[in-house]
């Protein structure tokens, strides 16, 4: 989520060159022939909430191998709903569960399971493919009693010298979760701690990387994560205007600029893999090949439909196809490129 203060100054920054939001945002989107052609779209609203139900800000979005969509939204709490393909609203998953507070994204593994990572509680909770049982949790929820809503900053994490090996893993919010081949989980420790953390597929703590900066390896909010399938990282880094691309070992690689403030990431399966992100400030997607070249875009800001309030998740499982999430418009989109 962008920050109160942040908006604040961009609509004040606006509001100062005489211009309105859609016509400053429109100026952003204008890219020029270097961002590669402007991708046609159709969309729609793929999902129907039950009557007198409202969806709230749709943080996340995901799809399983069923073609089922899960949306993570902020309503008095965060609520995780599952719709079946055709956009028919099947169930509320972990309904006041301990770890809902404030939802961030939502993934599905190659197994089906659910991963939904909680900015308010700095948990990331998996659940079965049912919905009904919850495998494994990582990170911790503050306790009132602690007298703070969120932990200290990495290198300063309370009881950290009297159980280190618990230290190691607590969040400071997290935003994001993704896996390579070999089933390890890396998570964006997004906001306050500035790092990724990777943990083996049993759930052991492996290492973490980063720190607040602007250097190689270094991060300003870690908004989005994404892997590909030789196991590399991609890590938004909002506030840094790039993406830093990683081993799986946290070897740094590359950066990927020149494609604005990347809220979040998203790599196709198969074979031909492409990386989408979008710089949500603007409303524009980017359609990137694994190197950074760009091969597409299209987008802008605004309400209407076919336009974007704060993209914050996509989901980009099947071909030619997404769903984003947004944060402003309260709203799922679907999106069917054309060729």
């Amino acid at each position: 989520m962008k920050s109160w203060m942040g908006a604040v100054a961009l609509a004040l920054g606006m509001a100062a060159t005489g211009l309105g939001l859609a016509q400053g945002s429109a100026q952003g989107s204008a890219r020029g022939s270097a961002q590669g052609p402007e991708i046609k779209f159709e969309f729609s609203n793929p999902v129907r909430m039950p009557e007198g139900t409202y969806l709230g800000e749709a943080a996340g979005v995901a799809t399983n191998s069923k073609g089922h969509i899960f949306v993570y939204t902020r309503a008095n709490t965060a609520r995780l709903y599952e719709f079946d393909r055709d956009g028919k609203f099947l169930k509320e998953i972990g309904k006041d569960v301990y770890g809902a507070k404030f939802a961030h994204t939502v993934r599905v593994d190659k197994e089906d399971n659910l991963w939904v990572t909680d900015e308010g509680s700095n948990e990331v909770m998996e659940f079965d493919p049912t919905g009904n049982h919850i495998p494994r949790i990582y990170g911790r929820k503050p306790e009132s009693v602690e007298g703070s809503s969120t932990f200290a900053p990495t290198d300063a994490v309370p009881l950290g010298n009297i159980f280190p090996n618990f230290s190691k893993s607590v969040f400071n919010r997290p935003t994001d979760v993704t896996w390579n081949g070999q089933g390890d989980l890396f998570v964006a420790d997004g906001y306050n701690n500035s790092r990724v953390v990777k943990f083996d597929k049993d759930g052991a703590f492996s290492k973490a990387w980063g720190k607040r900066g602007t250097g190689p390896s270094e991060f300003h909010t870690v908004h989005s994560i994404a892997s590909d399938a030789k196991g590399n990282v991609y890590v938004a880094d909002r506030e840094n205007n790039r993406i830093q691309v990683f081993d799986s070992d946290g070897t740094f690689q590359r950066v990927i600029a020149g494609v604005g403030a990347p809220w979040a990431v998203c790599i196709t399966p198969g074979a031909d893999q492409v990386l989408w992100t979008s710089d949500s400030d603007n409303g524009v997607f980017y359609k990137l090949a694994l190197d950074g070249t760009v091969l597409g875009h299209f987008g802008k800001f605004g309400k209407l439909p076919g336009q974007f309030g704060w993209v914050h998740e996509i989901s980009c499982s099947q071909p030619d196809t997404l769903y984003v999430a947004e944060l402003l418009n309260w709203r799922v989109q679907k999106l069917v490129l054309k060729k």
